[in-house]
C-alpha cells in the first residue's frame, strides 16, 4: 500500500505526488507480474497514461464522455458516445483518441443495464485481450473507504489536521488489536479471505424434508453476506475471546474475468 495525504481544498498540482508514488512502487513489483492501473473517471491525463506504460504496467483509465476519436485508417472524427449509443451495447478498437493531445491506444466501451453512463476505458492492451469488465475492480477501493472509516477502523473520527502527521498515523494508528491502519487492513482481509474461501461443510442434508431451503432453487452463485474485512475482524475477535492463537490468514484470489466478445469497426 502507498498513500499521500494533502491538505483538503487547497489548490495545487497532483502530478508530482503521483510520480513520487510510482517511483517508490516500481521496484516493489516483480517484473513478471501483470499490473493493471485503474483510475477514477476524470483523473485521466496523457502523462499519467505514458508513465504507467513506461513502468511496464498497463493503464486502464476511464475517461469522461465528452471528446472524439478516430480510427487509425480514417480521417473522420467520431463522438465517443457514438460507440455505445444504447444500454447493452459495447465496442472496442485501436484508435487515436482526442483531437487535442491525441493518444494512440485501445478504446474499450461498454454500457450495461443498471448503469447511468457507459464505461469508456483507455488501455494499451490489444482489443482482443482485454475486457471492459476488468474496470469493475476499481470499485474495490470504495469498500476500502468504508473499511477504514465507519465500517471498520473509524478513521473519520480523527482530529488530526496536519497532513504529515496523518500520513504517519496511517502507518502507526493504534487500533484495538495494536496494529496500523495499512497493516491492520492487510491482516483483516487476509484472515477473512481464508475464511471466505474455506467455509464449513454444508449441513443441508440434515435439514427436515419440509424446510424452506429445500423449496428454494439453488443460487447460481454463492452470495457473500460478509466482506472479507468484516469476516477477518470477527475471526480475530473470536480468537481473542477464546484465548486462541491469533490467525494469520492468506489470500485466495477470485477467478480472473476472461475477455468478452466485442464488436469492432
Amino acid at each position: 500500500m502507498a498513500w499521500k495525504v494533502v491538505t483538503a481544498n487547497k489548490p495545487g498540482a497532483w502530478k508530482p505526488y503521483w510520480l513520487e508514488l510510482f517511483d517508490r512502487l516500481k521496484h516493489s513489483v516483480p517484473p513478471d507480474m501483470t499490473v493493471i492501473v485503474t483510475a477514477d473517471r476524470g483523473l485521466y491525463a496523457e502523462w499519467l497514461y505514458h508513465k504507467i506504460v513506461e513502468l511496464g504496467w498497463h493503464p486502464f483509465l476511464r475517461i469522461n464522455l465528452g471528446g472524439q476519436f478516430r480510427l487509425l485508417d480514417s480521417h473522420d472524427w467520431i463522438t465517443l458516445t457514438d460507440t455505445v449509443p444504447f444500454v447493452g451495447s459495447h465496442w472496442c478498437g485501436v484508435v487515436q483518441c482526442f483531437k487535442t493531445n491525441p493518444l494512440t491506444c485501445t478504446l474499450l466501451a461498454r454500457w450495461d443495464k443498471g448503469y447511468t453512463d457507459p464505461w469508456l476505458i483507455l488501455t494499451d492492451f490489444l482489443p482482443q485481450t482485454a475486457s471492459t469488465t476488468w474496470y469493475g475492480m476499481r470499485s474495490w477501493i470504495e469498500c476500502g473507504f468504508k473499511d477504514t472509516k465507519r465500517g471498520g477502523l473509524h478513521w473519520h473520527f480523527t482530529k488530526i489536521t496536519d497532513p504529515k502527521r496523518a500520513e504517519r498515523h496511517w502507518l502507526a494508528f493504534a487500533l484495538g488489536v495494536g496494529a496500523a491502519i495499512a497493516l491492520a487492513t492487510f491482516w483483516l482481509v487476509s484472515v477473512g479471505s481464508e475464511a471466505d474461501a474455506t467455509p464449513p461443510n454444508s449441513n443441508y442434508d440434515d435439514l427436515p424434508p419440509d424446510h424452506i431451503a429445500r423449496t428454494q432453487p439453488p443460487a447460481k452463485k454463492p452470495i457473500r453476506f460478509l466482506s472479507c474485512f468484516r469476516r477477518g475482524f470477527i475471526q480475530i475477535i473470536v480468537a481473542l475471546l477464546l484465548g486462541q492463537p491469533l490467525p494469520i490468514g492468506c489470500f485466495f484470489p477470485e477467478s480472473w474475468r476472461s475477455p468478452t466478445a466485442f464488436s469492432s469497426a
